[in-house]
């Protein structure tokens, strides 16, 4: 039988000297680079296709307990001597986890990538999760959600999620709950862990002053000394029960509690990240609440004073959106709030936006992304999170012309199509069970 052989091809090459680069291994494992030479530093990641929403009822909590527990340490290194690695090379090392993925990364000078490599490869691929470490890191995650409980400005964002997106996956907190931390077992994590962390649901990323052959050797020998076999894999990808925007009934969670300020969440569905409007959709979002000129911001803070912090935002999933604005503002403000909040939504739905809207929502996509485009992190965010959640690498000048291409008629028709129905609403504030802010979204 023929021995499989790596496939790599060019993706694009900038006018500014970047090559970005793909390498497929016989394992499956995609490796995607973007060599850009006229900096000194290279940004690396591992992404993981896996994340809160694919955990079952009982997991609730595993992915982000993984990424924990993936620095306390391997058989080659312990939790200090992984920090210590990259801290004496003046770098950093991090990861986050999200509802579709988790991604584990290193930043440091172009000489310490190959020391880079072998440390978040090591630890991604050969964490030992001794009960001790478990146990330990039990109570430090226990921690993280007081703390994050403790916040309401976080809080409510999670309570909007689950308003909006009931049964499923993902409405649940990626941090998983105090109950469900208290009964996840390293049994169950260790289970997950060695049936999702595989080669074919994983894409290593790299930006900087590099060679693309460099970093695939780097990363072959890095993948065989953690004993990862060259063979193909054969566990499919996790399967993900649609949710549907049919499935939306609005409504309004409120959470009584002793704060100063009120915190509320106030949208409605949004689009998936694959639909083809959601450049409408992100001119959109800029236009409603996405800077200091937007509408909300102008009609809320700076002509009434009436909130200090208040913006919209877009969350795309592979099925599923939220189209959302938020505000923190005073209890005694917090109906002209929500009446604000209501009539801008109201308008936009009925009229879309205007020509000079429409000009400056480009403007902001287009300077973020291009503004993207000078951090080392930032790309390889970018060709990482695109080859593991699109499939495809959209280079930076077809997504500007997509952009350009945004008219008028294009975000009217997402507004009037997302923005009419009755929004959800999620509340935290100081206010007993007889408040009712059924009116916000009738």
């Amino acid at each position: 039988m023929a021995t499989a052989r790596s496939s790599t091809r060019i993706l694009h090459r900038g006018q500014d000297g970047s090559i970005v680069k793909r390498t497929v291994l016989p394992n499956g494992l995609r490796i995607v680079t973007e060599e850009v030479p006229s900096v000194r530093s290279v940004a690396f990641g591992l992404w993981v296709g896996v994340g809160s929403r694919d955990e079952s009822t009982r997991q609730a909590g595993a992915t982000h307990y993984l990424e924990h527990l993936l620095f306390k340490g391997t058989g080659r290194r312990s939790a200090l001597d992984i920090s210590s690695a990259i801290d004496r090379r003046g770098g950093e090392i991090n990861a986050f986890t999200a509802k579709e993925f988790t991604c584990y990364y290193a930043r440091v000078l172009d000489a310490d990538l190959p020391v880079a490599v072998d440390v978040v490869v090591d630890m991604v691929t050969s964490s030992t999760i001794t009960r001790p470490d478990f146990e330990a890191e039990r109570g430090v995650i226990l921690e993280e959600i007081a703390m994050h409980d403790d916040d309401p400005g976080d809080v409510v964002h999670d309570e909007f999620a689950q308003t909006v997106f009931g049964r499923s996956p993902l409405a649940r907190p990626i941090l998983g709950s105090v109950e469900s931390i208290d009964l996840l077992s390293r049994d169950t994590v260790r289970r997950y862990y060695r049936r999702w962390y595989r080669p074919e649901h994983i894409v290593v990323s790299a930006a900087g002053n590099l060679k693309h052959a460099a970093v695939v050797k780097l990363v072959k020998k890095a993948f065989a000394d953690a004993g990862v076999d060259d063979e193909a894999g054969s566990v499919p990808a996790p399967v993900r029960s649609e949710t549907s925007r049919n499935s939306f009934t609005g409504g309004v969670t409120v959470i009584p509690r002793t704060t100063e300020q009120v915190n509320l969440v106030l949208g409605v569905p949004g689009l998936r990240r694959t639909d083809g409007r959601r450049f409408a959709l992100s001119v959109l979002n800029s236009a409603l609440g996405g800077g200091m000129s937007s509408r909300l911001f102008q009609e809320i803070r700076e002509k009434r004073g009436l909130a200090y912090s208040v913006y919209s935002y877009n969350s795309q999933y592979s099925d599923a959106g939220l189209l959302g604005v938020y505000a923190g503002c005073l209890p005694k403000k917090v109906d002209d709030v929500l009446e604000l909040c209501r009539i801008e939504l109201q308008r936009v739905c009925e009229r879309g936006i205007t020509t000079d809207e429409l000009m400056r929502g480009k403007g902001q996509l287009r300077g973020s992304l291009v503004l993207g485009m000078e951090d080392t992190g930032s790309r390889m965010t970018r060709i990482g999170k695109s080859e593991l959640v699109y499939g495809e690498m959209m280079q930076i000048d077809d997504i500007l012309s997509r952009i350009d291409a945004v008219a008028l008629d294009d975000v009217s028709e997402v507004a009037s199509e997302l923005l009419g129905v009755a929004p959800a609403l999620a509340v935290i504030g100081p206010f007993d069970g007889t408040r009712d802010f059924s009116a916000a979204v009738a």
